[in-house]
């Protein structure tokens, strides 16, 4: 497997998207910088950073993610997200087609917000420091 070189910075990866994962990545994008996060390309996708990492945009070839460092505790908000891996992640599937409200993604962003406001670091935490 081919590995990519990532973006230069968040503009350039909105740049290199085409079609609904632009346009989608651009609304998401939008919604989200009114939390005034820090914007930086990590691990390959936009990430968005408070006290530590908050949230993150990946776009794949057939979808786009919006996943959230203790994500799981935001299910009430929106119930299509995925728990998985560390952090208490959980992870929205877009496909083409699929919509969130922009409502629901400053919400969303905004109980992260919280959350990173309240507890810090959720990767340091998880390995004691």
């Amino acid at each position: 497997m081919k590995k990519s070189v990532p973006a230069a910075s968040p503009d350039a990866y909105v740049a290199a998207l085409t079609g609904w994962r632009r346009t989608l990545v651009q609304e998401l994008r939008a919604a989200i910088r009114s939390a005034r996060l820090d914007e930086v390309i990590k691990w390959g996708n936009l990430v968005y950073l408070g006290n530590g990492p908050v949230l993150m945009i990946r776009a794949e070839g057939e979808r786009v993610l919006l996943g959230f460092w203790r994500g799981q505790r935001l299910r009430e908000i929106e119930p299509r997200l995925r728990p998985g891996g560390k952090y208490e992640m959980a992870t929205l599937e877009l496909r083409s087609g699929d919509r969130i409200a922009t409502a629901t993604v400053r919400r969303l962003t905004a109980a992260a917000v919280a959350l990173d406001t309240e507890m810090g670091d959720p990767t340091k935490i998880a390995r004691g420091r």
